[in-house]
């Protein structure tokens, strides 16, 4: 089962997006978003929610919880 550090590189990797991107998206720096993708800080919920739906998938996916979205 992946973890939600992979899920979150993942979803960004196949939807061609910079960790710069996605941080901006999130309103926080590439530096605080590459730490959640390297699973040195966890990601507060509310980006969590902000990434499902940025990505149209669901917390159970990014969490790991269901394989698939």
């Amino acid at each position: 089962m992946k973890t939600y550090v992979e899920r979150i590189r993942e979803l960004r990797e196949d939807h061609d997006k910079t960790q710069s991107e996605i941080a901006q998206y999130l309103g926080t720096t590439q530096q605080v978003y590459s730490r959640y993708e390297k699973g040195e800080n966890e990601m507060p919920v509310r980006h969590i929610i902000a990434l499902c739906k940025y990505y149209h998938v669901s917390a159970d996916y990014i969490l790991g919880l269901e394989e698939f979205s």
